[in-house]
């Protein structure tokens, strides 16, 4: 079977690379997220928040801690005090951009809102 195809596992659960990829960038803030750090650069949680007035502070710290464990996320914290810490992508995450800038196209394409 080539790459490609799509798979069922044993269980009839779908095993393909899009659903790999849905995994970990799926859901409605992740691609928001990726998208504010790939194009703006490094950001605190509370600068994070403000770009995004819907998502609740549950959210974007559950968000934020899958792309970290996804490893599209880097989080870095300053020992001082107040704490300080960033967010900013990986090398990974910004290997997602190319998909990002294309959904981002479709949209304008497409958007009629």
């Amino acid at each position: 079977m080539k790459k490609s195809e799509i798979q069922i596992d044993e269980n009839g659960k779908l095993k393909c690379s899009l659903e790999y990829t849905t995994s970990i960038i799926g859901g409605k803030w992740k691609v928001v997220i990726l998208w504010h750090l790939g194009k703006e650069g490094i950001h605190r949680y509370n600068e994070l928040r403000r770009l995004m007035p819907g998502i609740t502070h549950k959210m974007l710290s559950q968000q934020l801690k899958e792309l970290k464990r996804d490893g599209l996320v880097h989080r870095k914290q300053y020992n001082q005090v107040p704490p300080k810490v960033e967010y900013s992508l990986t090398d990974k995450g910004y290997s997602v951009m190319p998909i990002l800038e294309l959904m981002h196209k479709w949209g304008n394409d497409n958007w009629q809102g």
